[in-house]
């Protein structure tokens, strides 16, 4: 599973012709990311229609509404759609728990496939720049932290393992916080979200997990975050294997090495098939909104560079 999340610019500060150089230089890929570029589980999702998103290279970069930076698509700075993209042509993705990423302070903000996930499920998710780290004091009994390890878990062990901490709690009371204190939040926190369907209010209700956590970093990175006290003693979760359609593919990893938004998306159609024993409709398929297009805008591009 990788965390290293991209966009299409190679550099957003630069003009519109980024764009044209960074599919030039996908005649440079390897034969691994050529691979991954041929098979694809991304055709079958059920997505909101993406026209506006088609729209966008045509008319250029556009202006974040918020700090006036020039952007393609949106401002992964202050995680809203640019001016060109239209608010309510976004689709709004709705999730049975919340999401915390903790992202690593040298991860590329214009390479982060995390601000996807901020942008489809804004009331759901928040992001954090390391070294600042919520206080999960307390609430560690509902939460836990999807990474590999000796000691994690599969998701169909959740309820079983949460029970035990929820047991060993010690000196715990009711008037516990239902939100983690925020420290050192890079921006504003997701506020209390009122799910708005009671299919997702029934879904969570009796659901022990009330918040994932998520490491938005290169492999070689995650050593310092994972080892960090304040996440020490949270439950760990391992996805099951699956290919990343990621086309900035971590050289030398394995394929099965995800994306930030990828490893959201897989947790959550597992989390909601074998957990809380839903049929799975493409609830969540809005998430990969804008890792599809670009993932197609790449391939395209490299179909062409072969003609």
């Amino acid at each position: 599973m990788s965390f290293n999340s991209p966009v299409i610019s190679e550099d957003d500060q630069k003009s519109h012709q980024g764009i044209k150089r960074n599919f030039e230089g996908l005649n440079s890929l390897d034969s691994q990311t050529t691979s991954m570029l041929q098979e694809t589980p991304l055709e079958n999702l059920h997505l909101a229609p993406q026209t506006v998103l088609e729209r966008a290279p045509k008319q250029g970069r556009s202006k974040c509404p918020r700090c006036n930076s020039s952007r393609m698509f949106y401002c992964y700075t202050c995680y809203v759609p640019v001016e060109t993209v239209p608010t309510g042509e976004i689709p709004v993705v709705k999730l049975p728990l919340k999401i915390d990423i903790i992202k690593h302070p040298n991860e590329t903000d214009g390479k982060s496939t995390a601000v996807h996930a901020k942008l489809l499920a804004p009331e759901e998710v928040t992001i954090y720049t390391y070294p600042c780290i919520p206080d999960y004091e307390g609430m560690r009994h509902e939460i836990a932290l999807i990474f590999p390890g000796p000691n994690s878990v599969s998701i169909n062990d959740i309820p079983l393992c949460l029970q035990n901490k929820s047991k060993k709690r010690v000196g715990c009371d009711e008037d516990s916080p239902a939100e983690p204190v925020l420290k050192c939040a890079k921006t504003e926190s997701g506020s209390e979200s009122d799910l708005g369907e009671h299919q997702f209010h029934s879904m969570s209700r009796n659901a022990p997990l009330k918040r994932i956590v998520f490491i938005d970093s290169t492999w070689n990175q995650t050593n310092k975050i994972i080892t960090d006290e304040r996440l020490q003693g949270l439950l760990q979760i391992e996805l099951k294997s699956r290919k990343t359609c990621f086309w900035r593919h971590q050289k030398g990893k394995p394929e099965t090495y995800l994306s930030t938004i990828e490893a959201i998306y897989y947790f959550l159609v597992d989390y909601h098939k074998e957990f809380l024993k839903e049929k799975y409709e493409g609830q969540y398929d809005n998430l990969l909104f804008f890792f599809s297009f670009m993932y197609k805008l790449i391939k395209n591009a490299k179909s062409a560079g072969k003609d």
